[in-house]
């Protein structure tokens, strides 16, 4: 059985479950005032032996008008909802209805007012998406069309350093809809996990290898377009032990962890530092992942909003400006693959910079 408004508040309900402004109560209300005025002045007609035709008018106006009263105080606010729904059904969603009653009327203002911050939230984050999107896609669309205009035109030849150049800018095309994929995934539920048991250091070595390659054909799309992007920052891979194991999804956890180096070489200051570090975790065959980075880390007020899709932080990159701060997407897709393996994902407490701790449960758990 459902539980009302009140019960989901964990507010105790009066009166045996009969709230003393509810509608319910009110028109009860109404009924005995009723009663009570025809009865009243019946019995005023027999002392004063006034005619029952007046005291029946009499009872009939005061009836009416408390009647009026009451009917108003019911409609004035299912009007105002009733503007506020066809607004929102016309994609207006910064109307909100006064929740200023103590009644069902009054959880139905509340329930449409989050209707409505959720569709706005919704709203929102589709602007931004389009936004994000088109952001990330005009850089490399515009780098690949002026090589593939120079050698159209004879101003460059279409040599395989050229064609390299168009390769790898068709590459990070490919990576930008692989992370929409990732997100129609998040989106449509769980996705099947290939699990196995494998070796951490070569794995995480490899990942960081890669991590290292992706930062330099960046930087040679970059030097080409007049932008900047990150080669100065140092990947450090701590295992220990070294013959550590891993039992999870390899597909799956190269997301996190590549989503993670990502984030923390954005932040890092020049020359900075980021560490990756794996160790075995509390329970039986768990393992725990720590990417560290040097940067100004993260405000805890803002710590339960980092994995939400879009969100960049309110941090400057210390970078520049002009760097690249990705879709906001890195961290929420290394959320959801975490959570595909039963595991966890947060903020931990650093000296320095932000520290992300992941912590995998192992075979035991499956």
């Amino acid at each position: 059985m459902s539980e009302g408004p009140a019960a989901r508040r964990g507010v105790q309900e009066p009166w045996g479950g009969v709230r003393p402004f509810s509608i319910k109560t009110k028109l009860g209300a109404l009924v005995v005032i009723a009663v009570l005025i025809t009865t009243g002045l019946s019995v005023i007609a027999v002392h004063t032996k006034t005619e029952l035709r007046f005291i029946t008018v009499f009872s009939m106006i005061a009836t009416l008008l408390i009647t009026q009263f009451v009917a108003h105080s019911l409609t004035a606010p299912l009007d105002e909802m009733n503007a506020v729904a066809r607004s929102i059904s016309h994609g207006d969603y910064t109307r909100r209805v006064r929740e200023n009653r103590r009644d069902e009327l009054g959880d139905l203002a509340q329930t449409i007012n989050r209707m409505a911050d959720d569709l706005e939230a919704q709203e929102r984050q589709r602007k931004e998406l389009v936004a994000n999107v088109s952001h990330e896609l005009r850089t490399p669309i515009a780098g690949l069309r002026a090589v593939l205009e120079n050698i159209v035109d004879g101003v460059t030849r279409a040599d395989p350093e050229t064609m390299r150049t168009a390769l790898k800018q068709t590459e990070r095309l490919g990576r930008l809809v692989e992370t929409l994929l990732d997100l129609s995934r998040l989106d449509n539920g769980v996705v099947p996990l290939k699990m196995r048991r494998f070796e951490v250091w070569p794995y995480l070595s490899g990942v960081l290898k890669e991590a290292n390659m992706v930062a330099s054909a960046r930087a040679g799309i970059a030097s080409g377009s007049g932008s900047h992007t990150r080669t100065d920052v140092h990947l450090h891979l701590d295992v220990s032990p070294p013959e550590l194991t891993m039992y999870a999804d390899p597909e799956r956890i190269h997301q996190v962890v590549a989503n993670l180096i990502d984030n923390a070489v954005k932040h890092s200051p020049p020359h900075g530092r980021v560490t990756v570090r794996a160790r075995r975790g509390a329970g039986p065959e768990s393992l725990e992942l720590e990417v560290l980075d040097e940067g100004p880390g993260i405000p805890r007020s803002e710590w339960h909003r980092v994995f939400e899709r879009f969100n960049r932080g309110s941090v400057n990159l210390p970078h520049g400006p002009g760097s690249d701060g990705g879709t906001g997407l890195g961290l929420a897709i290394a959320r959801w693959a975490v959570d595909l393996h039963g595991g966890r994902i947060g903020v931990a407490e650093s000296d320095r910079g932000c520290r992300i701790i992941v912590t995998l449960p192992g075979e035991s758990s499956g």
